[in-house]
């Protein structure tokens, strides 16, 4: 009797244990991906970029080796990666994978990274590219795709949610709102309702919060873009409305520039300083965002006060906020691997839903595909309606043209230039 109950018994915690087994927690196995392969061959693949590690990718690696056991994955980080890639990708060393960037493409200095790339649409290949938002997929003169985003990124602000609950208070949506509950939270004692890095340009509070705003001015002008583009000195009016923005946003009160300055950097100090638990809202990138679960253990106010957070868009704007929908990172294919197809097969195997979630879940980066539900740290900008999720990718502003409005705000946001002055100054700084 003993023995005949034992074998169903055994039966049932096989099929769950094969439940329960790899890829439980969003594997292909559950969705059907099918190896086009023979599953016994062997052979090494090399990814290279510039992450110091890349457990995420790594994690991936493990995934795939469920279905082809006997090829060997591995991240290798190349220094200085965007001055070194080109001349690596000419070596006998040369990574089968790597990692690539929007603009990069169309300069000479670049050629040689876009020129080893694949052409990613080809549909022999079967990515499943209608899983990624489209809007930040890039567009190419000939309509090759020599690159596709593993991760995205955006700009916005930390929210401690408890201080909201607490105060009984709403995340702002508007401009008009922002301003409201900043001044409702130093009224209730917070003497720093919202902060951000304010000590350089690159991701200054000032670029964090006016860069979507911004796109919103220029996104349907194609006049306004290509004169902002082309360095053409008239193109500084276009800038006019957001500085005009940031000078409100500091008469509103919105921030104390003095405490922010004592942030030393966009990435570890925020984030430390946002766990401090004092602060409502926070201005960052997504790249901050992604750090903010290490990070945990070594903030002691944190560990003694853990409080719920997420990352929201900065609302700019009365009609609400933008979602800046920007590619984080990209890869690309070597077409010259001596592995190709078996390469091609990992991408088909990495390009979905499930894997690109997985893999931006456990990085803490934004995902680039359609649904941002899955991730309640990102969610907000799920929300965003379709008419204010811009992408530079799509309306064509180039990173020249970005760094042009960066340093312009950040010296009108510090009391460097008048709003004139930097108008004035478009196409010069840096030079």
């Amino acid at each position: 009797m003993k023995k005949s109950m034992c074998m169903p018994l055994m039966v049932m915690m096989i099929l769950a244990l094969t439940a329960c087994g790899p890829g439980k927690k969003g594997a292909a196995t559950e969705e059907g991906f099918k190896p086009s392969l023979d599953t016994s061959l062997s052979c090494n693949i090399n990814v290279s970029g510039g992450y110091d590690n890349f457990e995420a990718l790594e994690a991936e690696f493990v995934r795939f080796n469920e279905y082809y056991p006997n090829v060997e994955l591995k991240f290798t980080k190349v220094d200085d990666y965007n001055n070194m890639i080109g001349t690596v990708l000419k070596g006998n060393d040369a990574p089968d994978i790597y990692v690539n960037n929007s603009w990069m493409y169309g300069r000479e200095q670049y050629k040689d990274s876009i020129d080893h790339a694949e052409d990613l649409s080809d549909p022999a290949l079967g990515l499943d590219l209608n899983c990624i938002r489209s809007n930040i997929i890039l567009n190419t003169d000939d309509g090759t795709l020599p690159m596709v985003p593993v991760f995205s990124n955006t700009y916005g602000m930390l929210v401690n949610n408890d201080l909201f609950e607490k105060e009984g208070l709403k995340v702002p949506a508007t401009y008009h709102e922002l301003v409201e509950v900043c001044d409702a939270f130093r009224k209730k004692g917070y003497k720093n309702p919202m902060m951000g890095f304010s000590k350089e340009e690159k991701t200054s509070l000032f670029t964090v919060t006016i860069y979507p705003f911004f796109c919103g001015t220029v996104a349907d002008d194609a006049e306004a873009v290509r004169k902002l583009n082309d360095m053409d000195p008239s193109a500084g009016e276009y800038l006019r409305p957001s500085l005009e923005k940031i000078v409100q946003f500091l008469k509103d009160d919105c921030v104390d520039l003095d405490a922010c300055s004592k942030i030393e950097n966009n990435y570890d100090a925020v984030i430390l300083r946002f766990f401090e638990g004092d602060v409502p809202m926070m201005t960052c990138t997504g790249d901050t965002v992604s750090g903010t679960k290490k990070r945990e253990s070594r903030s002691e106010s944190f560990i003694k006060r853990p409080f719920k957070y997420t990352f929201v868009p900065v609302p700019m704007s009365d009609e609400g906020a933008y979602f800046l929908d920007i590619p984080n990172l990209q890869f690309s294919v070597n077409k010259k691997s001596s592995n190709l197809d078996m390469v091609n097969e990992f991408m088909r195997f990495l390009i979905t839903s499930r894997e690109l979630n997985e893999m931006a879940h456990n990085k803490g980066l934004m995902s680039p595909t359609k649904d941002l539900s899955f991730d309640n740290m990102y969610a907000a900008f799920g929300n965003v309606p379709e008419s204010r999720i811009l992408s530079p990718e799509e309306f064509g502003l180039t990173d020249d043209a970005v760094k042009q409005l960066r340093q312009a705000v950040y010296n009108v946001g510090t009391g460097a230039m008048t709003i004139d002055e930097a108008v004035d100054g478009y196409g010069t700084f840096d030079k």
